[in-house]
């Protein structure tokens, strides 16, 4: 019987005829998406699932889908699926990470121009009979601030560079040599801030990029910048936005997405200097095209083939594969975190060593989780798919070794990171119960379980620190399930790693950081 797919919601013809062609059986049923209740009346019949934004996948629509293993996601967004509750029950999902990327550059670049000769403006104008001469202003020669330059925002950057724009970026992951092969100026956000004529937002909402044009930001920007937001509404303070737009420090914005979509009326819709879009980032005949195609043949391929490609969450493994790779896969992703949480500066190397038995499975698999885990802070839409690509836009160099073990484990996997001129490592393996534990950290021997809630610290080795470190915890109310404890000799630097049954407050952190001969106090979650 061949797999069945159900289209709940309107996508290119492209994907049907794609999906008949493999040989699946597929039901085009562009409205469905829309009625929750219909939808979950029949998705039980089907295998497959292809959606884009219109259809909501919950925990509750899942419990009703026992035949379903994919859910294929027309786009880069996955916020209307519950990925947690779909990979719980074995369901993959996929998306398409880079099929809009050219079409949502544009028209960053068309607002940029709208912006510039105040377009909208004199159109309404001029269908009103008016005819005015509305004075807008060049953009050659003008410096265009790119906040973010990955897929997106590398191609506004050509783009703009062949308008003769002068292109500065603020992105902590552009290498110094990746921006020179892009002609972009790299800097810092409050140099960029203070310079940029315009400024264009092209990165994931992260825990450092949420409202990364706060009211402080803002406050920051060159007198007459002109603002453009094709990206995240999270990145942008509003209420801070509008108070300098009407004061004029801000000379013009461009919002293709609102905090709020769908509203009758915002603040900005009655601003003279304001364009608003709603959500066309996306929305080109070419860039529909591409993501139908593009998850239709995904979908195939793994429903006919066991095919694995863009998962958010699961790495491109085979079936067979998976039971080798299992306990390897949940390490990998550990050591990834792990270093991922306590770098906060552009990654300049990646150096990963299999020793022993693991270095015969698929490290492939194990390189990409490693490296989603590690990008995931600060890049948080990175998958373990499009993990590898990213990095190379970036100019990470990755480097794999393989070999024979050479100490006491079957198996140990070393992640070692070049970042912001320091250099990190931690070590791990698995142990008979298939559970991951770190065994060293930056050259110092630990026997350390992962557990959801951990604190890292390091320190100078002195009489005294546990109590006091312990007491901190305690006094906070804080329970300690583990500690792992490692130094390098007697007197010398010292490593603890210790699990506790709940997140630890920054404020309990800045205590332990004010204690005696430490260097370094970190909360970790996994």
């Amino acid at each position: 019987m061949a797999p069945r797919v159900l289209i709940s919601d309107t996508l290119s013809p492209a994907a049907l005829a794609i999906f008949e062609a493999r040989g699946l059986e597929v039901d085009y049923r562009p409205d469905i998406g829309r009625d929750r209740e219909k939808l979950a009346e029949i998705i039980g019949d089907y295998d497959g699932l292809a959606i884009r934004s219109s259809t909501k996948v919950t925990a509750k629509l899942l419990e009703r889908a026992p035949r379903l293993k994919i859910i294929g996601r027309a786009g880069l967004s996955v916020d209307n699926i519950d990925v947690p509750a779909a990979t719980a029950r074995g369901v993959i999902v996929m998306n398409t990470p880079f099929g809009n990327s050219i079409t949502t550059a544009e028209h960053a670049i068309a607002l940029l121009f709208a912006l510039a000769r105040r377009i909208p403006e004199a159109d309404a104008s001029t269908r009103q009979g008016k005819w005015e001469k509305f004075l807008g202003v060049e953009i050659t020669g003008k410096i265009l601030g790119l906040i973010g330059c990955g897929s997106v925002g590398s191609i506004v950057a050509d783009r703009a560079i062949g308008l003769r724009m002068r292109v500065m970026a603020y992105d902590p992951f552009l290498s110094p040599e990746r921006a020179f092969d892009l002609g972009v100026e790299k800097m810092e956000l409050d140099e960029l801030l203070a310079r940029a004529d315009f400024l264009s937002l092209h990165t994931p909402v992260t825990p450092h990029t949420k409202n990364i044009l706060s009211k402080e930001n803002l406050a920051k920007t060159k007198p007459g910048v002109m603002i453009i937001n094709s990206c995240r509404a999270a990145l942008i303070d509003e209420a801070a936005l509008l108070d300098l737009l009407q004061s004029g420090h801000v000379a013009g914005v461009a919002i293709d997405i609102l905090e709020k979509e769908r509203q009758e009326d915002h603040p900005l819709f009655r601003h003279r200097y304001a364009i608003v879009t709603p959500h066309l980032g996306a929305s080109t005949r070419e860039a529909q095209e591409n993501v139908a195609r593009q998850i239709a043949e995904q979908m195939s391929d793994y429903l006919m083939r066991d095919a694995i490609s863009n998962a958010i969450n699961y790495p491109s493994i085979t079936a067979e594969e998976a039971p080798k790779l299992k306990p390897f896969i949940a390490l990998a992703d550990r050591l990834g975190s792990f270093a991922g949480q306590l770098i906060e500066s552009n990654i300049v190397r990646v150096s990963i060593t299999y020793e022993g038995e693991v270095a015969d499975l698929k490290i492939k698999a194990l390189s990409a989780t490693m490296m989603a885990a590690l990008l995931r802070p600060l890049l948080a839409e990175v998958n373990v798919v499009s993990a590898p690509t990213v990095a190379r836009e970036l100019g990470v160099v990755i480097d794999e070794v393989t070999r024979a073990a050479e100490a006491d484990f079957e198996s140990i996997v070393t992640l070692c990171v070049e970042a912001g001129g320091q250099e990190r490592s931690v070590s791990g393996t698995v142990f008979n119960d298939g559970k991951p534990r770190i065994i060293m950290i930056n050259g110092i021997k630990v026997d350390a379980a992962v557990g959801p809630a951990m604190v890292y610290v390091t320190n100078e080795d002195r009489p005294g620190f546990i109590g006091r470190f312990a007491s901190i915890l305690g006094n906070a109310g804080i329970n300690i399930a583990t500690f792992a404890l490692g130094r390098d000799r007697e007197g010398g630097s010292s490593i603890a790693l210790v699990e506790v049954d709940e997140s630890v407050p920054e404020k309990v952190l800045d205590a332990v950081r004010r204690l005696a001969g430490v260097k370094e106090a970190k909360a970790l979650r996994f």
